[in-house]
């Protein structure tokens, strides 16, 4: 689902009530345990949490006028889903995520490359993702994706 929204505040203010409460508390857990450096932004038309063109000046390769991107949550048709580059360009971080999952849910893990899908709204591991997100600095992020895409 795609809402067009100028803040988080606004994009939260238009999901549907169930999501609202899930969507706020999966924000707290990242701002609670954000890395100095990221940022919090509408990017892609949902909550992002970016490299600010003052600490990475050349932007987002694929647009330059776009910070780059490193998380992003939002709530969609069928699911609420935790977009997470870390996960995708590092695999120690996917091994330790795939690891500690299923000690945190009751549910099997549903992923794509970078995509955490939650389905079940009462069974995201809030916990595990504060532990996510602080795995990777933005300093960290910066050389990761000079090294592997700015080549």
């Amino acid at each position: 689902m795609q809402y067009n929204a100028n803040s988080v505040d606004e994009y939260i203010h238009q999901l549907p009530e169930d999501r609202k409460e899930v969507i706020t508390k999966l924000r707290a857990t990242i701002l609670k345990n954000l890395p100095k450096g990221f940022v919090e932004q509408i990017n892609y038309n949902m909550p992002g949490y970016v490299v600010p063109h003052s600490l990475y000046p050349g932007g987002y390769h694929c647009d330059p006028k776009l910070p780059l991107p490193f998380m992003n949550i939002a709530s969609q048709k069928n699911f609420v889903a935790l977009y997470h580059m870390g996960i995708y360009a590092n695999p120690e971080i996917l091994a330790w995520f795939t690891t500690e999952y299923p000690k945190h849910c009751k549910r099997k893990l549903d992923m794509g490359k970078s995509c955490v899908r939650f389905k079940k709204m009462d069974d995201i591991p809030y916990e595990l993702i504060g532990e996510l997100v602080r795995k990777m600095t933005s300093q960290q992020w910066i050389e990761m994706y000079d090294k592997n895409v700015k080549r």
